[in-house]
């Protein structure tokens, strides 16, 4: 037998829209991780370091993990196909990877019929938004960069994209 070609799973077969049928699924225990960098101009870096990442608005780190927390919660609210899901682990690695770059990766994990890796996605990049809005009266040069999946285990794939953040 060949070799089975990827299709789309969000639309059927006239082409429209649609979520997918989880219904004949095994529950399996699911996790997924994924990261989002936020690269600062070398002098922002220097001195939000100093300030131990604290700005006018309060702590930057602590306030980036509650609303990717938060957003990992309510994916099926802003991604349309997404099933409503009851995460049961949420868990945040936020530090700088070099000087100027905060490496935020989101790990979310539960026992379903259907994956999260739209969760992880969206827990990085709305903490990788949060720290941008504390920072932005610092500079607007500030970069939101590689938002990706780094792995993603359960269901019919495993996959390991890249080396994970601790």
């Amino acid at each position: 037998m060949g070799k089975k070609t990827a299709s789309l799973t969000h639309i059927d077969l006239a082409g429209r829209p649609r979520m997918v049928d989880v219904g004949a699924k095994a529950v399996t225990a699911r996790s997924a991780t994924a990261q989002a960098i936020v690269r600062f101009p070398p002098a922002v870096a220097r001195s939000l370091r100093a300030a131990g990442m604290r700005a006018k608005k309060g702590p930057i780190i602590d306030t980036a993990i509650i609303a990717g927390t938060l957003a990992v919660k309510r994916t099926h609210e802003l991604i349309p196909f997404c099933h409503p899901l009851a995460i049961e682990r949420c868990e945040f690695v936020v530090e700088f990877v070099k000087s100027n770059e905060l490496g935020i990766c989101c790990e979310v994990a539960l026992s379903h019929k259907t994956g999260v890796e739209m969760e992880a996605l969206t827990g990085a990049s709305v903490a990788a938004l949060t720290v941008y809005d504390m920072c932005k009266a610092l500079s607007h040069e500030i970069v939101i960069t590689d938002v990706r999946l780094l792995e993603k285990s359960g269901g019919k794939r495993r996959v390991r994209k890249g080396k994970i953040i601790q």
